[in-house]
């Protein structure tokens, strides 16, 4: 899943990025308001991780002009605002969780997995479909047979499509979710598709012609 991280400390930016991808996510970065607000007018991101102490535009102003727009994302705030009525005016203005810094990059992922998953509609990090489980907070894929060994990029396609079960994903969306900035080709989705079902089972990922890939309803 693709997150946008708005942040204009480096060295926080820097470890945040690091932590994410290393978890499984296609990170895009923006280090003032006005950058912020404009990617996530443009592009599609599953969450997006926002400062409040930005330069040239406020982290507020930016997430108010988002829900202003009917952008729903979810959003987590990260900033060292920590009073309670800081939290309050960022929760009232549309965010969906508020961190304190300093913070532990764990919480973090936590609570980031935790406005996915209600942004989705689930409770629970693990994700059935049929015979597969995946657990988003070890990165893990199973089926009956035992563990499951996919890519980086294998597992960001799997996991994007079983976030999504029961919809039918476009290849562009794919893209954009599974290799971020660095654009390919919808056959490189192909390919990828291809790949996970020779190591899960060509009835987990159904394709749509024309449409996209789909991942069958699942049961939580």
């Amino acid at each position: 899943m693709r997150i946008l991280l708005v942040e204009d400390d480096e060295r926080i930016a820097s470890d945040v990025s690091k932590a994410l991808k290393e978890a499984g996510y296609v990170v895009e970065r923006a280090a003032t308001g006005e950058d912020a607000s404009f990617l996530g007018e443009t592009e599609m991101f599953a969450a997006v991780i926002l400062d409040l102490g930005l330069p040239k535009l406020d982290g507020l102003a930016v997430l108010k002009r988002w829900r202003a727009q009917s952008l729903h994302f979810p959003v987590l705030i990260l900033t060292a605002r920590g009073s309670w009525t800081e939290k309050v005016e960022g929760i009232d203005a549309g965010a969906d969780d508020y961190l304190a810094k300093p913070f532990q990059i764990e919480e973090l992922l936590a609570r980031l997995r935790a406005i996915l998953r209600r942004a989705a509609g689930r409770g629970s990090s693990i994700i059935t479909a049929g015979r597969v489980m995946l657990d988003e907070r070890d990165m893990t894929i199973k089926t009956g047979d035992g563990p499951i060994e996919l890519s980086a990029l294998e597992y960001r396609l799997l996991a994007y499509l079983m976030h999504r079960h029961g919809e039918v994903v476009a290849q562009s969306e794919l893209v954009e979710h599974v290799y971020g900035s660095d654009h390919q080709s919808s056959n490189a989705i192909e390919v990828l598709v291809a790949r996970v079902r020779k190591k899960i089972g060509s009835d987990v990922i159904e394709t749509r012609r024309g449409l996209g890939y789909i991942v069958p309803n699942t049961t939580q």
